[in-house]
């Protein structure tokens, strides 16, 4: 704190009290993590304020070694007024500062009523949404991305409740021989699928706090069905899909699995179901632009984005997400 209030151009305007929080993620047995927060009035333009933060970390022996692994320190740049940077060393608002505890908790104390200039809400908002919503995840993304395999994978390993979306291999081959004549039908199909099973769970959420994960997101119905269906069809299927929207959990956390379009492509080539193979490039780019342009709107809430990664890195990361909302 002092070496931060010494720096020119920076000036500290509040401070919150430390948390002493175990670690989330890295190796195993490390010893707990103190965490706190500050807001500051500043000068310094972002990209200068984080290099002021990595000096005072070398001040004070910070080596990175490890991802996740323990540290003397570790500070992190979260908000900037509404500043937006993605560049290969800075992203604010701070990637994953919306669903973690140890950091919404102090966050909340010295700027509850900042605003994530992204999500759109402040960060009082991001932290009562983590007390109150359903200890539910949605895994989003387009045709191979991986939802299924990371939505198994953390009921294995976890001991997560896995809300499996069926389709009828049959069915889906018919929709994609002939899409024009069959997708207002087959998305109907999915869209009430989806709505039971967000629906019917409601009541056993509210006897555990277990998480559940579901290898769908809700909000992805609307996306496919504007690829899909023409105009006129369109806004009759998004009445229907606002009406249903109201009935069903909304996530604790989205988590949206992404890779390019030829990734995707190559994916569904391997795992050879008939119906996907007439899927071209043109098409699934659609469909990534749909489901990304949705989840990333303001209003929707914590999303957790994960590049193109390995099933183990994506398993790592959304395991650590899901712990950190926990605290």
């Amino acid at each position: 704190m002092q070496l931060l209030s010494v720096q020119g151009g920076v000036q500290v305007t509040a401070r919150s009290g430390w948390r002493e929080t175990r670690a989330i993620g890295g190796p195993p047995n490390q010893q707990a993590f103190i965490n706190g927060a500050v807001c500051v009035e500043c000068m310094l333009a972002p990209e200068t304020l984080l290099e002021t933060l990595h000096e005072i970390e070398r001040q004070l022996g910070r080596q990175r070694r490890e991802r996740w692994g323990p540290r003397t320190v570790d500070l992190d740049l979260l908000l900037y007024d509404q500043v937006v940077v993605e560049s290969g060393h800075l992203v604010l608002p701070h990637p994953s500062m919306a669903f973690r505890r140890f950091v919404l908790e102090p966050a909340a104390e010295v700027a509850g009523s900042m605003l994530h200039p992204t999500i759109g809400w402040t960060v009082r908002q991001l932290l009562d949404h983590l007390n109150t919503a359903r200890a539910y995840v949605a895994i989003a993304g387009p045709i191979g991305a991986g939802k299924t395999l990371l939505a198994e994978q953390l009921a294995r390993r976890s001991g997560v409740r896995w809300i499996v979306e069926q389709f009828d291999a049959r069915r889906l081959e018919q929709f994609c021989a002939d899409p024009a004549g069959t997708a207002w039908a087959v998305e109907l199909e999915f869209l009430h699928q989806r709505a039971r099973l967000l629906a019917a769970d409601l009541a056993e959420w509210s006897a555990t706090n277990q998480f559940s994960v579901s290898d769908f997101w809700f909000d992805q119905s609307w996306a496919f069905a504007s690829v899909w269906l023409p105009g006129p069809q369109q806004e009759a299927y998004r009445r229907r899909w606002e009406r249903a929207r109201c009935s069903v959990v909304q996530p604790k956390l989205t988590v949206l699995l992404d890779a390019p379009t030829e990734v995707l492509l190559e994916r569904i080539r391997c795992r050879g179901c008939p119906g996907e193979q007439r899927l071209d490039a043109p098409t699934l780019e659609r469909i990534r632009g749909a489901i990304v342009g949705l989840a990333l709107r303001p209003g929707i809430g914590p999303v957790l984005r994960i590049p193109n990664g390995t099933p183990e890195q994506v398993l790592e990361e959304t395991s650590a997400a899901i712990e950190s909302m926990e605290g």
